[in-house]
């Protein structure tokens, strides 16, 4: 019992949290899922060559599973290595209703907003999305899914012609394994395959992450 509380927990809330395998019994690579985010809506790399590019995400700080009490998210942190590698600009999702700073008491309200099918209301919005070709989309995985933040940002905008490329962070290296229903609530959005970076390993050891992230991109076309 002691063993399943614990599996329950670190699904739940928080950018390390809410390994997708944990609630679901799925035990999916992160190759997998990239593969099968990427085949529903099929892009090739050259298509988002020399595009202008915005990476938007959601993160959390506080209280945090693994890593304690964190002065800036786990998802930001590979949010802004990606805007490095890339040159894109970057939009950081707040909702008007801050979440809870103590952890346990976000997961809580993160489990009633995915149980209601919530979209809170995002403090700002990206006043020139039109501008924009390629979205990277990054976010925690909070109980097996995409918080309800994310949500609320891709039924905000017409996607029609762009690319969204999802990247996470939680207690693994892996995805949702949602991703291919990205284009349900961004509406025209077209997916290239995303990356699942284990949040611990981004806050405390940086320098392991960056790698990774570089190789990515540049499967993607996105080399300098």
């Amino acid at each position: 019992m002691l063993s399943l509380v614990v599996l329950m927990l670190s699904a739940a809330c928080g950018s390390t949290m809410g390994n997708s395998s944990s609630f679901s019994n799925q035990k999916v690579s992160t190759a997998t899922q990239a593969s099968s985010a990427g085949s529903a809506q099929a892009v090739t790399p050259e298509k988002v060559q020399g595009k202008k590019i915005l990476v938007a995400y959601f993160s959390r700080t506080g209280d945090n599973y693994a890593v304690g009490n964190i002065s800036k998210g786990n998802t930001h942190i590979v949010a802004d290595m990606i805007a490095e590698a890339t040159g894109a600009d970057t939009f950081e999702m707040k909702t008007v209703k801050p979440y809870p700073e103590n952890y346990r008491e976000c997961t809580e309200v993160a489990k009633k907003e995915l149980a209601d099918n919530v979209r809170p209301e995002l403090t700002t919005k990206v006043e020139n999305m039109q501008d924009y070709d390629v979205i990277f989309l990054g976010y925690p995985i909070w109980w097996s899914d995409m918080p309800m933040a994310i949500y609320s940002f891709m039924e905000s905008y017409d996607f029609k012609g762009k690319t969204i490329i999802p990247f996470c962070t939680s207690a693994g290296d892996v995805l949702t394994g949602k991703e291919s229903s990205i284009p349900n609530y961004a509406k025209g959005a077209k997916i290239l395959p995303g990356l699942g970076i284990e949040g611990k390993r981004a806050q405390e050891k940086p320098d392991s992450v960056r790698p990774e992230v570089q190789q990515w991109l540049a499967k993607l076309g996105f080399a300098k």
